[in-house]
């Protein structure tokens, strides 16, 4: 019997190629990996992803001609041989269409080998090992993916991927030059991973980077494989687009299932740590057995619980509905699964009419009908609040930190207009201890800010007044209107800017905080929220043109905007120049 070895050139270049992408992972962190890869990203984009995005590992593809061999591959590249393997769904997927073979003749198999960065954090080397035996039919295609090395990319894993939270990182991702090149659902380890091709400019030899988030998040993935500029895109069978379409059809469902989860308390009676009986759970929270465990297993689905022997756990996704968790989202689910899912039944009136659904539903408008009830309107300002993570960077924008560091009799003044609970303003003040502020809101919305800024220390640095847009107090030296223009139309936001321009000194700034709708038609949160604030307040999201010629009409100028998380951007204006007087021609 003759026994055939395995070309030892290819095996060495395997292992070198392990041995190089240790090295690399030991080597590298987030904050200084990202820029390699994209650029140009800096500034608010930088630490949108560096924040939300943990540098988790580098991954290969290597063609063992069997199990033994692959284990001596690690082995020699001090990676632990007895790493355990399962099998790769996107990857045999992705081979199965490059090379136009069966699926079921590709063996790859996954395996993941810790290493340790520098300052001892826990990272892996990503093997997929398609085994190829010796002159078998598959050696053509390996030859070809070692010279192409398609397979070969950088992965993120995504530290709370909550679904606007993934849709927003891919946005920036796209506007750095980065590109879909495909992506799918690993039910053997219910993890989503989104890949995207890197620039050619990028400093680094990776051509590829991989979004890994846990848990399903189909949804996001069916956008993502549906960019226009994907790469590779997959062969579409004829059902494919029904079963799209029906889960998009089913979105309510999704819904109503999270609000229903947090109305009954279930994420507080849960962790995610332990498993709990669903006897026990039906206990706690007082419903019926049976039902509870339909909508836990459609949560599990969903991937905001877990299931196991023991019975359903929390996910991280899932926490975020906690209310102790910092950051809670519960306020969101109960408002969208409450008077906004409520008033989204009429959008058919709204686009017949171009008048709020809310109105029609409610009898009043948004913001009378949410003043009438001080624990809706607590619970609105909640909500708003549950979206600070798009606040992180704005403490550090220039205009800002230039306030704080004026040197003057007085300390530099910051006016909060409309600002909610005082989440912004708060960070702000906190950030720099130099600074006073000043917050303008309704009688209500005054007291939850004052309670929540003396809890973050810096109560006594900041005065409040009760009133409307037409009561901005005059004198200070950076004016904030967050997420405040988008609920109104064009002749309120000019009212609205007006008020401002009038009480700004000459040397003042204004930030304005909003989405911007892509001029491109690229994927956007901006696209889903103008379509929200036609339905339940009457108001749009609008561009940076757009903004700026409401600008202007008040006497104002836009000087820039530069991206804040979640999609949002900081606008940054001041007083027009005066206009000089026209020479007189003798």
């Amino acid at each position: 019997m003759t026994t055939t070895l395995p070309d030892k050139t290819l095996l060495l270049d395997d292992i070198a190629c392990l041995r190089e992408a240790a090295r690399f992972v030991r080597e590298h962190d987030s904050a200084a990996l990202l820029p390699l890869l994209l650029p140009g990203l800096q500034g608010p984009d930088l630490q949108a992803l560096a924040g939300h995005c943990r540098f988790a590992h580098a991954g290969l593809l290597l063609f063992p001609p069997d199990a033994d061999t692959l284990r001596a591959q690690l082995a020699s590249c001090d990676l632990d041989a007895d790493t355990p393997s399962h099998p790769s769904v996107v990857v045999r997927e992705r081979l199965a269409r490059r090379h136009g073979r069966d699926p079921a003749e590709l063996d790859v198999r996954i395996l993941r080998p810790q290493v340790y960065g520098s300052a001892g954090q826990r990272r892996a080397v990503e093997v997929f090992a398609l085994t190829v035996p010796p002159h078998s039919g598959l050696e053509p295609v390996a030859a070809y993916e070692r010279t192409r090395r398609h397979e070969a990319h950088l992965a993120f894993e995504i530290e709370h991927p909550e679904p606007l939270a993934l849709r927003g990182l891919c946005a920036i991702l796209l506007r750095h030059g980065a590109r879909p090149d495909g992506g799918g659902y690993n039910p053997h380890e219910d993890g989503t991973v989104l890949y995207f091709t890197l620039p050619a400019a990028g400093a680094c030899d990776y051509g590829r980077l991989e979004l890994y988030a846990r848990g399903d998040h189909r949804g996001t993935l069916a956008a993502h494989l549906d960019h226009p500029d994907l790469f590779d895109r997959p062969r579409h069978d004829a059902r494919q687009p029904a079963e799209t379409l029906l889960h998009l059809l089913t979105g309510a469902w999704t819904t109503q299932a999270l609000a229903t989860f947090t109305r009954l308390g279930l994420p507080d009676a849960m962790d995610t740590r332990s498993a709990h009986r669903t006897e026990d759970l039906a206990r706690t929270t007082g419903t019926h057995p049976r039902s509870l465990a339909t909508l836990l297993r459609y949560l599990v689905m969903l991937g905001a619980a877990a299931e196991d022997q023991e019975g359903f756990r929390l996910t991280e996704l899932g926490a975020l509905l906690r209310a102790d968790t910092p950051g809670s989202m519960r306020p969101l689910a109960l408002m969208y699964g409450g008077p906004f899912y409520r008033s989204f039944g009429g959008l058919d009136h709204a686009v017949r009419t171009g008048q709020p659904a809310f109105d029609r539903i409610f009898g009043e408008n948004h913001f009378d009908h949410f003043a009438r009830d001080p624990q809706l309107a607590s619970l609105f300002d909640q909500s708003m609040a549950a979206s600070s993570r798009m606040f992180q960077p704005l403490p550090a924008h220039p205009v800002i930190t230039a306030a704080a560091r004026a040197s003057g009799p007085a300390p530099a003044t910051v006016v909060d207009v409309a600002g909610g609970n005082g989440e912004l303003l708060g960070r702000v003040l906190t950030a720099h201890p130099r600074l006073r502020g000043i917050l303008l809101e309704r009688p209500h919305a005054v007291e939850a800010a004052r309670h929540r800024l003396d809890a973050a220390g810096c109560g006594a640095r900041c005065a409040y007044r009760s009133g409307d847009f037409a009561d901005v107090p005059p004198g200070g030296d950076v004016y904030v209107l967050s997420r405040v223009l988008h609920d109104w139309d064009d002749d309120r936001c000019r009212e609205i800017l007006r008020h401002c321009a009038r009480a700004m000194p000459a040397h003042a700034d204004l930030l304005v905080v909003e989405r911007l709708l892509p001029v491109d038609g690229s994927p956007s949160l901006a696209t889903a929220w103008d379509l929200h604030m036609l339905c339940n307040v009457g108001g749009r999201e609008r561009s940076a043109d757009h903004y700026a010629h409401l600008l202007a009409d008040a006497g104002l100028e836009l000087v820039g905007h530069s991206p804040l998380p979640l999609d949002a951007h900081v606008l940054h204006a001041r007083r027009a120049a005066a206009p000089q007087p026209a020479t007189r021609r003798g």
